[in-house]
């Protein structure tokens, strides 16, 4: 059996509007309640009315829930029955619902819903007594009033103070402007000081903003490419797009304004990050316009990003560093620094290097064993770190000391062979006097039982006619203060002019992108417990299991994804494109890192010697 709903409303102009629906069931519920099958919309029914329910092939029961009821050809009560032979009606609070005979040989019950007591509602209730029109004006006439209102109030008067206050400036008045109207918000906290000079960006009006009008504060601003090929890089717009850029351009709106990505009046904010969409909507198949690009193509982090390039010293032409880039991963990347260091040794928690630590704690502040920040020590900006200094990290436990004269102790010149040479020299045409051993036996440089066991040992060998050249081919043969640390070039036969290859490293290895360290300082990946100091260092740098100090030490992708999604990810840490890298084609730090740290610092990329000695000392802050 099933039920046959036809609702009956009626339009403004008295037409009957019927909606059918059909249900097949035993029994429907009536109320106010959206989850009822005959659903009647009126404060005077209850949300569970009544129920039908079909009690035999020819009878319907009708029952009311309790504490009501309804009417049911014309009887008030709580239970009844409609024969179908014959139909019936059930009223139920304003509406009526009729059920019509069953046709022979249909198993469809046909029931009307319409509202009984319209007609008589509105004789017994007239509205119109209490509508407002009989004492207000048509309403023609207030919508032209408050249309010339607005049009008085909004644009003719800001127009005529702007070419008012613009024929007498010195009679603007410092409180309310007429155009302030026109603002749509606050300026953001680095335009504030604009709030009340709006010619400085507005410079003609019903102009929109234009570059000119940035680019006379950000000088130092550059495009993000060569224009010619960042219009190549673009995709071409849809239809309706290509209908917007039109319109635009016929008021003055030229596309890759300024404006288009630093939106003003948005309130007294930094400036809000550049969306991931914005990104990849060029550099998601970037290599499909651009063919001879060197980028790869990025969507997001998490799902497509190209590894890491970073760009590495990999060889020397005689003196001067050649640059290239290497992709992490896939590549045996290394770096020629032409340095001898082993991270492995100087991080084991209980070696020699350990041990020295620990003697010289109260001195120079180790703990019980070496720990990363005790050599590299980080930029003003956090993005990087500053060179490692053979006299500000590495002296403290490599001494180059090899005479005392009093209480002064005398060292070799770093980073310069010839004057090595010289001063060894030097010291053995003299008499002999307290020398501090460099050779393969020597101990640390500085500790006066040291000193006095270097000064037993000079004089001994002075006595069996120890050779000067002898003690400057032990200083750059195996086991020498120079030969430790540094790749030596042998001198020509019978000669004493010995060379040491520069030691040089980038400043800045990701030259597309930055990273911030400071927010690094601990970590705590997914499914493992907080580290911090060495320890957060070692979960991205393996400087633990480095013997070799050509060893490339960055983390490549497959680390960095391990706690960096996309811009909507289930990791960590949700990073867009603006997280690592700069829109604008400098040098410079991002903005984003620059608001927190340190405005208007610049970094050039470029090599650093370690050992040359004509460059200025470094400032150290420990």
């Amino acid at each position: 059996m099933a039920f046959l709903l036809r609702n009956i409303s009626l339009s403004a102009d008295g037409r009957e509007i019927v909606r059918t629906s059909r249900i097949r069931d035993d029994l429907l519920k009536v109320g106010r309640d959206p989850d009822c099958d005959i659903r009647l919309n009126d404060l005077a029914v209850a949300l569970h009315h009544a129920t039908l329910e079909q009690i035999s092939s020819s009878t319907i029961g009708v029952s009311a829930e309790a504490g009501l009821t309804v009417e049911i050809d014309g009887s008030t009560t709580q239970f009844g029955q409609i024969d179908l032979t014959t139909g019936g009606t059930i009223k139920v609070g304003p509406f009526l619902l009729r059920i019509l005979a069953v046709e022979m040989g249909s198993d469809d019950v046909a029931i009307d819903v319409a509202r009984a007591d319209t007609e008589e509602a509105e004789e017994k209730f007239d509205t119109r007594r209490f509508a407002l029109s009989t004492v207000l004006p048509g309403k023609r006439a207030i919508a032209w009033t408050l249309t010339l209102a607005v049009v008085g109030l909004f644009l003719v008067w800001p127009i005529a103070f702007f070419y008012s206050s613009a024929r007498e400036p010195t009679t603007l008045a410092q409180g309310f402007h007429a155009d302030e109207t026109w603002s749509s918000g606050p300026l953001s906290r680095a335009h504030h000081a604009l709030e009340q000079n709006c010619n400085a960006c507005h410079v003609r009006p019903f102009e929109p903003v234009r570059d000119e009008s940035c680019k006379a504060c950000h000088t130092q601003v550059h495009d993000h490419a060569d224009l010619a090929r960042l219009a190549q890089a673009t995709p071409n717009p849809g239809g309706w797009a290509r209908f917007q850029l039109a319109v635009a351009g016929a008021f003055g709106q030229d596309p890759g304004r300024c404006v288009d990505c630093h939106t003003e009046h948005e309130g007294a904010q930094e400036m809000v990050p550049t969306p991931q969409q914005f990104c990849s909507d060029c550099h998601a198949d970037l290599r499909t316009r651009l063919p001879d690009t060197p980028l790869g193509d990025a969507a997001n982090f998490e799902t497509a990003h190209p590894e890491f390039q970073p760009t590495v010293l990999i060889r020397w032409d005689d003196q001067t560093p050649r640059m290239q880039r290497v992709t992490l991963g896939i590549q045996n990347a290394r770096e020629q620094s032409n340095l001898k260091f082993p991270h492995e040794l100087h991080l084991q928690p209980n070696g020699g290097v350990a041990q020295m630590g620990r003697r010289l704690g109260q001195q120079y502040g180790f703990g019980q064993n070496l720990e990363c920040s005790d050599c590299h020590v980080p930029t003003p900006d956090g993005t990087r770190f500053q060179p490692v200094d053979m006299e500000g990290d590495c002296g403290m436990c490599h001494s180059l000391a090899f005479e005392q004269i009093g209480g002064t102790v005398r060292t070799l010149r770093h980073g310069d062979p010839r004057q090595v040479v010289a001063d060894i020299l030097s010291f053995y045409r003299t008499a002999p006097r307290e020398r501090v051993g460099l050779g393969a036996d020597r101990a640390r440089p500085g500790d006066v039982n040291q000193i006095r066991a270097a000064v037993q040992q000079a004089r001994a060998r002075a006595a069996t006619g120890a050779r000067a050249d002898q003690a400057v081919r032990q200083v750059f043969s195996p086991g020498g203060a120079c030969f430790e640390c540094h790749e030596v070039t042998a001198p020509p036969a019978g000669s004493l002019a010995f060379g040491v290859q520069p030691v040089a490293f980038p400043t800045r290895y990701m030259l597309h992108g930055w990273f911030d360290h400071r927010p690094h300082q601990f970590t705590q990946r997914p499914g493992q417990a907080r580290q911090e100091g060495t320890q957060a260092c070692l979960s991205c740098h393996t400087a633990n299991a480095s013997e070799n100090a050509n060893d490339l030490l960055l983390p490549d992708l497959a680390s960095c994804r391990t706690c960096h999604g996309g811009e909507t990810t289930r990791l960590p840490v949700a990073s867009n494109c603006a997280m690592c890298h700069d829109y604008h084609m400098d040098e410079g730090v991002p903005a984003m890192l620059l608001r927190q740290q340190v405005r208007g610092r610049r970094w050039e990329t470029t090599v650093i010697r370690v050992n040359d000695p004509q460059r200025a000392p470094l400032p150290r802050s420990r």
